[in-house]
Protein backbone atom coordinates (compact mmCIF):
# COMPACT_ATOMS: atom_id res chain seq x y z
CA UNK A 1 0.00 0.00 0.00
CA UNK A 2 1.36 3.39 -0.87
CA UNK A 3 1.59 6.64 1.43
CA UNK A 4 -1.52 8.37 1.39
CA UNK A 5 0.45 11.68 -0.30
CA UNK A 6 -2.07 14.25 1.92
CA UNK A 7 0.07 12.58 4.77
CA UNK A 8 3.48 14.76 3.69
CA UNK A 9 1.13 17.89 2.55
CA UNK A 10 -0.33 17.77 6.40
CA UNK A 11 3.24 17.71 7.82
CA UNK A 12 4.18 20.47 6.11
CA UNK A 13 0.87 22.49 7.04
CA UNK A 14 0.04 21.51 10.64
CA UNK A 15 2.31 23.93 12.25
CA UNK A 16 0.58 26.79 11.01
CA UNK A 17 -2.60 25.11 11.01
CA UNK A 18 -1.91 24.47 14.99
CA UNK A 19 -0.88 27.87 15.99
CA UNK A 20 -3.95 29.43 14.28
CA UNK A 21 -6.35 26.76 16.12
CA UNK A 22 -4.42 27.26 19.19
CA UNK A 23 -5.24 30.81 19.34
CA UNK A 24 -9.00 30.36 19.26
CA UNK A 25 -9.15 28.27 22.74
CA UNK A 26 -8.90 31.57 24.61
CA UNK A 27 -12.32 31.94 23.32
CA UNK A 28 -13.79 28.78 25.19
CA UNK A 29 -14.13 27.79 28.75
CA UNK A 30 -12.91 24.17 30.25
CA UNK A 31 -15.45 21.83 31.28
CA UNK A 32 -16.19 22.33 34.93
CA UNK A 33 -19.62 20.40 35.74
CA UNK A 34 -17.80 18.02 36.04
CA UNK A 35 -14.90 19.19 38.81
CA UNK A 36 -12.29 16.77 37.53
CA UNK A 37 -12.44 17.44 34.31
CA UNK A 38 -11.63 21.62 35.46
CA UNK A 39 -8.00 20.69 35.57
CA UNK A 40 -7.38 20.15 31.74
CA UNK A 41 -5.00 22.82 30.33
CA UNK A 42 -7.65 25.39 28.36
CA UNK A 43 -4.80 25.90 25.71
CA UNK A 44 -3.98 22.61 24.48
CA UNK A 45 -4.40 21.36 21.42
CA UNK A 46 -3.54 18.05 19.71
CA UNK A 47 -4.22 15.98 16.77
CA UNK A 48 -3.15 12.57 14.99
CA UNK A 49 -4.44 11.41 12.13
CA UNK A 50 -3.83 7.66 11.01
CA UNK A 51 -3.98 6.18 7.39
CA UNK A 52 -4.57 2.54 6.66
CA UNK A 53 -1.18 1.27 6.28
CA UNK A 54 -0.54 2.85 9.97
CA UNK A 55 1.40 5.74 9.27
CA UNK A 56 0.54 8.84 11.04
CA UNK A 57 0.67 12.63 11.25
CA UNK A 58 0.50 13.99 14.74
CA UNK A 59 1.19 17.29 16.16
CA UNK A 60 0.57 19.58 19.43
CA UNK A 61 -0.63 18.06 22.30
CA UNK A 62 -1.25 14.46 21.69
CA UNK A 63 0.03 12.96 24.04
CA UNK A 64 -1.86 14.74 26.55
CA UNK A 65 -4.32 11.77 28.28
CA UNK A 66 -8.24 12.34 29.01
CA UNK A 67 -11.78 11.21 29.01
CA UNK A 68 -13.71 9.90 26.08
CA UNK A 69 -16.44 11.02 27.91
CA UNK A 70 -19.43 11.34 24.99
CA UNK A 71 -17.18 9.75 22.92
CA UNK A 72 -17.89 6.69 23.96
CA UNK A 73 -21.35 6.64 23.31
CA UNK A 74 -20.75 5.85 19.71
CA UNK A 75 -18.81 2.44 20.97
CA UNK A 76 -21.27 1.05 23.25
CA UNK A 77 -23.88 1.79 20.69
CA UNK A 78 -22.03 -0.08 18.18
CA UNK A 79 -21.52 -2.90 21.33
CA UNK A 80 -25.31 -2.75 22.38
CA UNK A 81 -26.07 -3.80 18.67
CA UNK A 82 -24.04 -6.61 18.39
CA UNK A 83 -25.47 -7.17 21.40
CA UNK A 84 -29.57 -6.54 21.05
CA UNK A 85 -29.50 -5.96 16.87
CA UNK A 86 -31.23 -2.93 15.66
CA UNK A 87 -34.63 -4.09 17.07
CA UNK A 88 -33.44 -4.69 20.36
CA UNK A 89 -31.79 -1.00 20.57
CA UNK A 90 -34.30 0.81 18.66
CA UNK A 91 -37.17 -0.27 20.91
CA UNK A 92 -35.47 1.67 23.74
CA UNK A 93 -33.99 4.82 21.75
CA UNK A 94 -34.98 6.52 18.44
CA UNK A 95 -33.07 7.67 15.42
CA UNK A 96 -33.99 11.57 15.27
CA UNK A 97 -31.65 14.64 16.08
CA UNK A 98 -33.39 16.35 18.94
CA UNK A 99 -32.65 20.47 18.71
CA UNK A 100 -31.98 20.45 22.76
CA UNK A 101 -28.74 20.56 24.77
CA UNK A 102 -27.35 16.82 24.96
CA UNK A 103 -28.46 16.28 29.28
CA UNK A 104 -32.19 17.99 28.62
CA UNK A 105 -34.84 16.02 29.76
CA UNK A 106 -37.57 18.17 27.98
CA UNK A 107 -38.92 16.01 25.02
CA UNK A 108 -39.05 12.73 26.98
CA UNK A 109 -42.00 14.32 28.84
CA UNK A 110 -43.61 15.74 25.40
CA UNK A 111 -43.28 13.54 23.08
CA UNK A 112 -44.73 9.94 22.92
CA UNK A 113 -43.22 7.54 23.86
CA UNK A 114 -41.05 9.21 25.74
CA UNK A 115 -38.10 7.38 24.67
CA UNK A 116 -34.23 9.16 23.89
CA UNK A 117 -34.60 10.57 20.20
CA UNK A 118 -30.79 9.19 19.92
CA UNK A 119 -28.34 7.54 21.57
CA UNK A 120 -25.77 10.40 21.53
CA UNK A 121 -27.73 12.07 23.90
CA UNK A 122 -27.26 11.57 27.74
CA UNK A 123 -30.61 9.85 27.75
CA UNK A 124 -30.49 7.60 24.97
CA UNK A 125 -26.93 6.75 25.75
CA UNK A 126 -27.84 5.68 29.58
CA UNK A 127 -30.95 4.01 27.63
CA UNK A 128 -28.20 2.06 25.41
CA UNK A 129 -26.08 1.41 28.15
CA UNK A 130 -28.32 -0.78 30.08
CA UNK A 131 -28.61 -3.17 26.57
CA UNK A 132 -24.89 -4.18 27.19
CA UNK A 133 -25.06 -7.87 27.97
CA UNK A 134 -23.75 -8.79 31.19
CA UNK A 135 -25.04 -10.09 34.73
CA UNK A 136 -23.47 -7.39 37.06
CA UNK A 137 -22.31 -3.82 36.15
CA UNK A 138 -18.91 -4.86 36.46
CA UNK A 139 -19.70 -7.62 34.04
CA UNK A 140 -21.15 -5.20 31.40
CA UNK A 141 -18.23 -2.94 32.01
CA UNK A 142 -15.74 -5.63 31.13
CA UNK A 143 -16.97 -6.11 27.94
CA UNK A 144 -17.31 -2.45 27.16
CA UNK A 145 -13.74 -2.20 27.87
CA UNK A 146 -12.65 -5.19 26.21
CA UNK A 147 -14.28 -3.85 23.47
CA UNK A 148 -12.44 -0.32 23.08
CA UNK A 149 -9.65 -1.84 24.00
CA UNK A 150 -10.28 -4.13 21.02
CA UNK A 151 -11.28 -1.44 18.27
CA UNK A 152 -7.97 0.85 19.91
CA UNK A 153 -5.81 -1.84 19.41
CA UNK A 154 -4.52 -1.04 23.49
CA UNK A 155 -4.79 -3.35 25.93
CA UNK A 156 -3.33 -0.98 28.33
CA UNK A 157 -6.87 1.15 27.81
CA UNK A 158 -8.70 1.78 31.45
CA UNK A 159 -10.88 4.25 33.18
CA UNK A 160 -10.03 7.14 35.36
CA UNK A 161 -11.18 6.89 38.66
CA UNK A 162 -11.29 10.50 39.66
CA UNK A 163 -13.09 11.47 36.83
CA UNK A 164 -15.71 8.55 37.48
CA UNK A 165 -15.94 9.46 41.39
CA UNK A 166 -16.18 13.24 40.08
CA UNK A 167 -18.93 12.74 37.60
CA UNK A 168 -20.89 10.23 39.53
CA UNK A 169 -20.72 12.93 42.71
CA UNK A 170 -21.99 15.54 40.44
CA UNK A 171 -24.50 13.98 37.75
CA UNK A 172 -27.94 15.05 39.65
CA UNK A 173 -29.19 15.39 35.88
CA UNK A 174 -28.23 12.27 34.94
CA UNK A 175 -29.57 10.90 37.72
CA UNK A 176 -32.94 12.19 37.13
CA UNK A 177 -32.63 11.57 33.05
CA UNK A 178 -32.23 7.87 34.32
CA UNK A 179 -35.11 7.89 36.89
CA UNK A 180 -37.71 9.14 34.13
CA UNK A 181 -36.62 6.91 31.53
CA UNK A 182 -37.24 4.11 34.47
CA UNK A 183 -40.62 5.84 35.04
CA UNK A 184 -41.16 5.83 31.33
CA UNK A 185 -40.16 1.56 31.18
CA UNK A 186 -37.31 2.99 28.67
CA UNK A 187 -35.29 1.34 31.15
CA UNK A 188 -36.35 -2.16 32.17
CA UNK A 189 -37.83 -3.26 35.66
CA UNK A 190 -34.75 -5.36 35.98
CA UNK A 191 -32.67 -2.77 35.58
CA UNK A 192 -31.50 -0.65 38.92
CA UNK A 193 -30.77 2.55 37.85
CA UNK A 194 -27.70 3.13 40.03
CA UNK A 195 -26.14 -0.12 38.14
CA UNK A 196 -27.01 1.29 34.87
CA UNK A 197 -25.09 4.60 35.88
CA UNK A 198 -22.32 2.97 37.17
CA UNK A 199 -21.37 1.66 33.63
CA UNK A 200 -22.50 5.11 32.12
CA UNK A 201 -19.78 6.93 34.04
CA UNK A 202 -16.97 4.47 33.96
CA UNK A 203 -17.28 4.60 30.19
CA UNK A 204 -17.27 7.92 29.81
CA UNK A 205 -14.49 8.02 32.35
CA UNK A 206 -12.27 5.77 30.07
CA UNK A 207 -8.93 7.78 29.56
CA UNK A 208 -7.70 7.84 25.83
CA UNK A 209 -5.15 9.91 23.88
CA UNK A 210 -5.97 11.15 20.49
CA UNK A 211 -3.58 8.39 19.37
CA UNK A 212 -6.18 5.61 20.65
CA UNK A 213 -8.97 8.38 18.86
CA UNK A 214 -7.13 8.30 15.80
CA UNK A 215 -7.15 4.16 16.02
CA UNK A 216 -10.67 4.13 16.83
CA UNK A 217 -11.81 6.48 13.94
CA UNK A 218 -9.87 3.82 11.34
CA UNK A 219 -11.91 1.21 12.24
CA UNK A 220 -14.98 3.62 11.58
CA UNK A 221 -13.43 4.59 8.49
CA UNK A 222 -13.22 1.19 7.00
CA UNK A 223 -16.83 -0.03 7.76
CA UNK A 224 -15.87 -1.81 10.87
CA UNK A 225 -12.54 -3.69 9.33
CA UNK A 226 -9.30 -2.70 10.98
CA UNK A 227 -6.94 -2.09 7.88
CA UNK A 228 -3.93 -2.47 10.14
CA UNK A 229 -4.48 -6.02 10.99
CA UNK A 230 -7.10 -7.10 8.54
CA UNK A 231 -9.51 -8.07 10.99
CA UNK A 232 -13.40 -7.45 10.93
CA UNK A 233 -14.35 -6.04 13.91
CA UNK A 234 -17.41 -4.51 14.00
CA UNK A 235 -20.47 -5.05 11.40
CA UNK A 236 -20.17 -3.18 8.61
CA UNK A 237 -24.20 -2.24 9.18
CA UNK A 238 -23.52 -1.08 12.68
CA UNK A 239 -20.79 1.33 11.71
CA UNK A 240 -23.21 2.72 8.95
CA UNK A 241 -25.92 3.28 11.70
CA UNK A 242 -22.93 5.01 14.30
CA UNK A 243 -21.81 7.08 11.36
CA UNK A 244 -25.06 8.66 10.84
CA UNK A 245 -25.46 9.41 14.35
CA UNK A 246 -22.64 11.19 13.98
CA UNK A 247 -23.34 13.12 10.90
CA UNK A 248 -26.50 13.75 12.57
CA UNK A 249 -25.91 13.95 16.51
CA UNK A 250 -22.53 13.95 16.90
CA UNK A 251 -21.95 17.42 17.91
CA UNK A 252 -24.48 18.47 19.78
CA UNK A 253 -26.76 21.36 18.69
CA UNK A 254 -23.51 21.82 16.56
CA UNK A 255 -23.81 19.09 14.07
CA UNK A 256 -25.48 20.90 11.54
CA UNK A 257 -22.81 23.13 11.37
CA UNK A 258 -20.24 21.02 11.36
CA UNK A 259 -21.50 19.09 9.00
CA UNK A 260 -21.84 22.22 6.39
CA UNK A 261 -18.44 23.37 7.59
CA UNK A 262 -16.21 20.25 7.92
CA UNK A 263 -18.10 17.34 6.30
CA UNK A 264 -17.14 14.38 8.30
CA UNK A 265 -18.82 12.30 10.56
CA UNK A 266 -17.74 12.83 14.16
CA UNK A 267 -18.25 12.43 17.93
CA UNK A 268 -17.03 15.32 20.50
CA UNK A 269 -16.99 15.51 23.81
CA UNK A 270 -16.70 17.82 27.18
CA UNK A 271 -13.29 16.74 27.88
CA UNK A 272 -12.20 18.35 24.49
CA UNK A 273 -11.98 15.19 22.79
CA UNK A 274 -12.97 15.13 18.99
CA UNK A 275 -13.12 11.69 16.94
CA UNK A 276 -13.50 11.91 13.04
CA UNK A 277 -12.49 10.22 10.20
CA UNK A 278 -12.27 10.60 6.04
CA UNK A 279 -14.16 7.71 4.66
CA UNK A 280 -11.96 4.92 3.55
CA UNK A 281 -8.80 6.73 4.14
CA UNK A 282 -7.97 8.47 7.46
CA UNK A 283 -9.23 8.26 11.33
CA UNK A 284 -8.43 11.01 13.49
CA UNK A 285 -8.14 12.57 16.91
CA UNK A 286 -8.40 15.73 18.10
CA UNK A 287 -8.02 17.30 21.66
CA UNK A 288 -8.43 20.69 22.63
CA UNK A 289 -9.88 21.25 26.29
CA UNK A 290 -11.61 24.40 26.25
CA UNK A 291 -15.05 24.39 25.15
CA UNK A 292 -17.14 26.80 22.82
CA UNK A 293 -20.99 27.67 23.79
CA UNK A 294 -22.01 24.18 22.28
CA UNK A 295 -19.67 21.72 24.08
CA UNK A 296 -17.22 21.43 21.45
CA UNK A 297 -13.81 21.96 21.13
CA UNK A 298 -13.43 24.94 20.09
CA UNK A 299 -9.78 25.26 18.76
CA UNK A 300 -10.19 21.34 17.81
CA UNK A 301 -13.37 22.30 15.48
CA UNK A 302 -11.54 24.95 14.07
CA UNK A 303 -8.66 23.15 13.21
CA UNK A 304 -11.04 20.14 11.22
CA UNK A 305 -12.51 22.59 9.72
CA UNK A 306 -9.48 23.73 8.21
CA UNK A 307 -8.15 20.53 7.58
CA UNK A 308 -11.46 19.37 5.70
CA UNK A 309 -11.39 22.66 3.77
CA UNK A 310 -7.84 22.44 2.43
CA UNK A 311 -8.25 19.00 1.34
CA UNK A 312 -11.60 18.79 0.35
CA UNK A 313 -12.53 15.85 2.97
CA UNK A 314 -16.32 16.63 2.98
CA UNK A 315 -18.20 13.60 2.41
CA UNK A 316 -21.28 15.46 0.79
Amino acid sequence: MSPDPQLQSLRERLPQWMDASRGKAAEGRVASYIPELAKAPADALGVCVLAADGSSVFAGDCGLPFTMQSISKVFTLLLALKDKGETGVFARVGMEPTGDDFNSMLKLELVEPGKPFNPLINAGAIAVTSLIDGATPADKFSRVLAFFREVADDPTLDYNEAVYHSESATAHRNRSLAYFLKDNGVLSENDEVEDVLEVYFKHCAVETTCRNLARMALVLAFDGTDPISGRELIPRRYVQIAKTFMVTCGMYNASGEFAIRAGLPAKSGVSGGILTLVPGRFGIGVVGPSLNGKGNSIAGVHLLETMSSHFDWSIF
